[in-house]
């Protein structure tokens, strides 16, 4: 638990600071910070070279890449700036959840313990999510499950929250592959439904993959 402790200052040592800061802003030559980039990419890996593929098919090439050990088809938040051409400097690169859609298990493995839905989106092939949850200490199971009793491609999302105490709010970032839903030779634009249990009830979106 972070604790956050009031202080509280004289009003004339706050107005000290902020001329001096302002003195010193004057001083100072403006500096520009380098343009920069947030996208959900894959990891791409071939022995220990690693590029990340954006969803708009661009393959991006880092330039020094450290303390990273993703494995190719790992999706990941990917936050760089352009050095030159598809070479890129990587501020940071963070793992997410990536799955694929269970196409058994509906409806004995459902969980529907809600969540509260930011944003749910198709890119690439993969369908994306940011979820907020309530988060103690114990981890939550999730998965993407298809109604097999039926012939359109209805996905259910589970959660189950494994007894978690209440916490604090996280969010989680999560991308399902959506490769097995397509049929061999077809290449017409994929059309699905996701339900997704939400604390307003159960909420339906309604997706293609072109």
């Amino acid at each position: 638990m972070l604790t956050i402790k009031n202080n509280l200052y004289p009003i004339n040592f706050l107005l000290l600071s902020i001329s001096l800061l302002l003195l010193q802003s004057c001083q100072k030559e403006d500096k520009r910070l380098d343009d920069y980039w947030v996208n959900f990419a894959t990891v791409i890996k071939s022995n220990n070279d690693v590029r990340f593929h954006l969803d708009n098919n661009k393959t991006l090439i880092p330039k020094k890449l450290k303390d990273y050990n993703g494995d190719s088809g790992q999706r990941v938040i990917l936050n760089y700036s352009f050095l030159r051409n598809d070479t890129i400097k990587v501020n940071s690169v963070s793992n997410i959840l990536t799955g694929n859609i269970k196409l058994n298990g509906y409806p004995e493995q459902y969980f529907s313990e809600p969540v509260n839905i930011q944003s749910v989106w198709v890119s690439g092939n993969y369908l994306n999510m940011v979820l907020e949850i309530e988060y103690n200490k114990t981890a939550h199971s999730v998965a993407l499950l298809k109604k097999s009793s039926t012939t359109k491609n209805e996905l259910y999302f589970s959660h189950a929250t494994n007894n978690d105490p209440p916490g604090a709010p996280v969010l989680m970032y999560l991308s399902f592959s959506l490769e097995n839903l397509r049929v061999s030779g077809n290449e017409s634009p994929l059309q699905f439904t996701v339900y997704i249990n939400s604390h307003t009830g159960l909420k339906e979106f309604h997706l293609t993959l072109k």
